[in-house]
């Protein structure tokens, strides 16, 4: 008893603490809410955290819409330097903090994850500093203390917090140190996976939200994704689907199979069978078929739940393969066999556990890394994010960019890091270091800056096969990039690798466009190794009417021959200055513009 009343007194006196020295930001602050995980992020607005808008409440099974109000797969993602972090929150069903079968923390609970400025993204740990009732009130609260967390300068720490998965939220603050740095941001606005199915998809039964299979998939791939998972209603009705094509995915996966054991073999056929039609009709993304989870062969008690789902496998797959016959593109299939359950990645024979939800992922994966990713890999570097610049936030100008390209139809691309980023054009940029010789280059030609401050090599792959070659054809593309690599010591084997890598890539998207492959600019004191990496790439590039390799080093260094730079038409001896960018305008133009 005394044991209690000690965590309760310290409770109060965090709460009172944070109440006085926390500044509190809400999500739903924004023009457009900072929800992650919606479909229909802007038409629910700042209405609530459901995941389904308001026309759908007479058209959708009334368990569904009701199930709809859990914030399953929802997420805020935001940026802070702040020492501590705290979060409080209204349940809408402050009542049921927990299920029989899913923990507190998975069913009301919050989750947080860091991502470092290279892109590592870590669990924050709590610590078990939370609670669901304070004061007898039903606002939930947790804090993390983020003393030992790295300090990234100015730029803080971008940080995701998954919200509860079978519970709702009806308003939330995210509170931080008063006078420290706190942005909201979204994630990236391309295509999303969208998950459709059963409790299984919804959450259960993982230990905490971020546990959940898709969401382990989300911080594998770094696509968005959409948990449309409704716990005992995964039916497959076709207005499910009617709501789904409205959808523009990058994948559909469906995980029906064990909310169906009650509908007959011809019933659950024909809604297959509308589903992957209504979903043709309107995009031609894959479509991931998943079976039941019932054990695997190991098991001696075969429950007549699991004989059900074997019946409707049987069914799924039949008609899966007649729709192929049919001539329907892109379908895909897991068996149950491949997922592989046993007793111990159940909690009671039908919900996963953490382990559980583990196979659910490495099963996904092994599919996805062929739709997804296919021969778009690099060799010797992993494709990630970054937010190592001071000035601006790396992920709102990819999204800047991705608008860009989809409402201009760009002639040209410029892609590169913050030597062709400050040059000018737009997306706009608040360092525009070229002056007017950007304007004098391109003129009224159509253009899209996919330059990227402090971009690496690997951090271009990323962009690049996270939609920013979508939605347009460009004629020609120019690509400068290696420069941030040689202060991390990198080989020029490895830089030349991951250029050539890009390019691979750049041909296989965007085949019409004729690639420029620009040599890195010579920088102070490493003229030498620049000249290096460019001897290399201009003997192992293999080159042709589409693909060539320009060496501008000219432009910038000095005319005595000694190879240095010309230190006149540079600001600290790596990015041009107005002069050094119009000394590049006459090799650009050759480049671009003679016949």
């Amino acid at each position: 008893m005394q044991r209690r009343i000690l965590v309760f007194t310290a409770l109060c006196l965090a709460f009172l603490w944070c109440k006085a020295q926390t500044e509190w930001h809400n999500p739903m602050e924004g023009d457009e809410p900072f929800i992650n995980g919606r479909a229909w992020n802007k038409e629910i607005g700042k209405k609530s955290y459901d995941r389904m808008p308001e026309r759908f409440k007479d058209k959708i099974p009334t368990a569904v819409w009701n199930l709809s109000h859990q914030s399953a797969g929802l997420s805020v993602t935001f940026t802070t330097n702040s020492k501590n972090i705290a979060v409080r929150y209204l349940l809408t069903n402050h009542a049921r903090v927990a299920l029989n079968n899913v923990v507190a923390l998975n069913t009301s609970g919050v989750d947080l994850y860091a991502i470092d400025v290279d892109g590592k993204t870590t669990f924050v740990p709590n610590m078990m500093k939370y609670t669901f009732s304070l004061n007898n009130s039903d606002t939930a609260q947790f804090t993390y203390d983020l003393k030992e967390m790295p300090v990234f300068g100015k730029r803080g720490t971008a940080y995701e917090l998954y919200l509860p998965t079978y519970n709702g939220v009806k308003w939330m603050e995210i509170g931080v140190d008063k006078g420290s740095k706190f942005a909201f941001t979204r994630v990236s606005q391309e295509k999303p996976i969208v998950v459709y199915g059963t409790s299984i998809a919804h959450g259960a039964s993982a230990s905490r939200p971020a546990l959940i299979w898709s969401s382990m998939l989300k911080r594998k791939y770094d696509y968005p994704f959409i948990n449309l998972g409704f716990s005992g209603n995964g039916k497959m009705e076709n207005v499910m689907y009617d709501a789904l094509s409205e959808i523009d995915a990058r994948v559909y996966i469906l995980d029906c199979v064990p909310n169906c054991v009650g509908l007959t073999n011809d019933e659950f056929a024909s809604r297959v069978r509308y589903g992957v039609r209504k979903l043709r009709s309107k995009s031609d993304a894959p479509i991931l078929f998943m079976e039941g989870n019932a054990l695997f062969d190991n098991s001696t008690h075969v429950h007549k739940r699991f004989k059900g789902e074997y019946q409707k496998d049987s069914v799924q797959h039949k008609v899966y393969e007649e729709l192929k016959a049919d001539g329907v593109k892109g379908l895909h299939y897991i068996t149950y066999k491949e997922l592989g359950m046993t007793a111990d990645d159940l909690i009671e024979g039908v919900h996963p556990n953490d382990l559980g939800m583990k196979k659910y992922a490495d099963a996904y994966s092994k599919y996805l890394d062929r739709i997804l990713v296919g021969e778009d890999t690099m060799r010797c570097y992993k494709p990630c994010v970054q937010r190592r610049d001071n000035g601006y936030e790396w992920m709102m100008r990819h999204n800047e960019i991705l608008e860009q390209n989809r409402t201009t139809d760009p002639e040209i691309l410029m892609i590169g890091n913050s030597i062709t980023h400050f040059w000018g054009g737009q997306p706009d940029c608040d360092r525009k270091w070229g002056g007017k010789t950007w304007d004098k280059l391109f003129g009224k030609h159509r253009v899209t800056n996919m330059g990227m401050g402090w971009d690496r090599v690997e951090n271009v792959y990323w962009r690049l096969i996270h939609g920013e070659l979508d939605n347009c054809k460009p004629s020609q593309i120019c690509l400068m990039i290696g420069t941030n690599n040689i202060p991390v010591n990198d080989s020029k084997e490895k830089i030349v690798s991951g250029i050539i890598d890009i390019v691979k890539l750049l041909r296989r998207r965007q085949p019409q466009a004729k690639i420029h492959v620009i040599s890195i600019y010579p920088r102070k004191d490493k003229e030498d190794v620049v000249r290096a990496i460019n001897d290399l790439l201009e003997k192992t590039l293999e080159q042709d009417a589409f693909v060539r390799y320009h060496d501008v080093t000219s432009c910038l260094t000095l005319k005595d021959g000694s190879g240095k730079i010309d230190p006149t038409c540079f600001r600290e001896g790596l990015h041009p200055n107005e002069k050094g960018y119009g000394n590049l305008v006459p090799a650009y133009k050759k480049i671009l513009f003679s016949k």
